[in-house]
């Protein structure tokens, strides 16, 4: 079965090297016909190894364009309108230098301009921490249901996406946290997670928030505001 192999192989790169040669004449490579070479080795190890080493080869250089282009935008953010939820522009005009100061005075601040929320928004992505602002909004919206049917729905859905072990958008809370949320699924409420909600606006407020302020994102929107008044 080795010499076998190895003969399969040797063949390989006796054709492969022809083709090099080819190639370096700048003769097409449909002599041989590159996809009738790929499909006989598509079954056996060594065409199967190759396979998944250029299939790998092109997912992590897309994976690098994607991490590349997000690094890029995390430095700044000269298009503050690229983040704003509604008529941007109009919306960009409105926002003035006392609003945008005002958002460093506490957290609480930001979270109640929608243009702040955002802005804080737009800085998580580059942190891959978002889930934690969508989640504090989620229960605040939550908070407003009043159908006692729709309030069970919601609650699941929001626990399957947030809170549970291995969930999609999994927020960082400690067990004990999310242990009480998961009993408190079994007769939701309007305060079932109040408990979790605290925890991630703590974590928010302590750690994300203070490097949000000192963001290039954030002085580079003041600028802008500033300019705007001169």
């Amino acid at each position: 079965m080795e010499l076998l192999g190895e003969m399969y192989f040797s063949s390989f790169m006796k054709k492969f090297r022809f083709m090099s040669s080819l190639s370096k004449r700048k003769t097409p490579w449909k002599v041989f016909g590159e996809n009738s070479l790929a499909c006989s080795l598509s079954d056996h190890p060594v065409g199967k190894d190759l396979q998944a080493m250029r299939t790998g080869q092109r997912q992590n250089k897309g994976m690098r364009t994607r991490l590349g282009c997000l690094s890029h935008k995390s430095d700044s953010c000269s298009d503050f309108t690229a983040i704003l939820p509604d008529k941007p522009n109009r919306a960009l005009k409105r926002l003035s230098t006392e609003e945008a100061t005002r958002w460093a005075d506490s957290f609480d601040v930001l979270l109640s301009h929608k243009y702040g929320v955002a802005a804080f928004r737009a800085f998580l992505k580059t942190e891959f921490s978002e889930e934690n602002l969508e989640f504090w909004l989620a229960c605040e919206e939550f908070k407003k249901t009043r159908s006692t049917a729709k309030l069970v729905s919601k609650a699941h859905r929001i626990f399957e996406e947030f809170v549970d072990v291995q969930a999609p958008r999994e927020v960082n809370i400690d067990f004990q946290t999310r242990e009480a949320t998961r009993k408190n699924m079994q007769e939701p409420s309007l305060t079932c997670f109040d408990q979790a909600q605290g925890k991630v606006h703590s974590l928010m407020e302590k750690d994300s928030y203070p490097r949000f302020l000192r963001s290039k994102m954030y002085l580079d929107l003041l600028s802008q505001s500033q300019r705007r008044l001169s």
